[in-house]
């Protein structure tokens, strides 16, 4: 059985809260969607972080065994805290963001740092704007999400439907972000 906290006692997330749940920490990118400004921003820093690190340590097959369950366990995990906060797609949520990204960085690397700078700027402008299909998927889910709510709370099925809603078009940008390195880089074998 599924309760839903009460909006009034989560307005604004806190450290406390986060850290009150293994799930929220994650669903939070370990804090870092707690910043104050732009924190899909934050997360998908912090994301990058650790996959540097984890490169080190980890295979590139290991590392898409990560990303792979972190993707589905993401739906479950973005679903479950946007049901607690009772908001659809809260910005604090940078689960998404973290996935997808580590997702792009395993198909691009190995790479330089300004290759890996450009994907990052890449990726947050698709995540931020929103061009054609990206935002199309948002405004998909968002809207069925509008027809969902009843104020009552959500099922399981519901809840990893919003949860897979709110990784969609980050895995839509991630998608763009690699169609339009693979781009830049044709261009410059070409001119070269």
């Amino acid at each position: 059985m599924n309760t839903k906290t009460s909006q009034s006692a989560i307005t604004k997330p806190n450290l406390q809260w986060v850290f009150a749940s293994p799930i929220r920490v994650l669903a939070f990118g370990f804090g870092s969607g707690l910043a104050p400004f732009a924190p899909g921003t934050a997360g998908t820093l912090w994301a990058w972080a650790i996959f540097l690190l984890g490169q080190s340590f980890l295979s590139t097959e290991q590392l898409l065994w990560i990303v792979g369950v972190g993707l589905l366990l993401g739906c479950w995990i973005c679903g479950r805290v946007s049901e607690e906060l009772g908001k659809k797609d809260f910005g604090g949520i940078v689960w998404d963001e973290m996935v997808a990204f580590w997702l792009l960085l395993i198909f691009i690397m190995p790479t330089n740092f300004w290759v890996q700078l450009l994907a990052f700027a890449l990726f947050r402008f698709f995540d931020a704007v929103k061009p054609g299909p990206i935002g199309w998927i948002d405004a998909h889910f968002k809207k069925i999400e509008a027809i969902d709510s009843a104020g009552a709370a959500s099922s399981d099925r519901q809840i990893l439907w919003r949860g897979f809603g709110i990784v969609a078009d980050d895995l839509a940008a991630a998608l763009f972000t690699f169609l339009t390195l693979a781009l830049v880089h044709a261009g410059l074998m070409v001119l070269s």
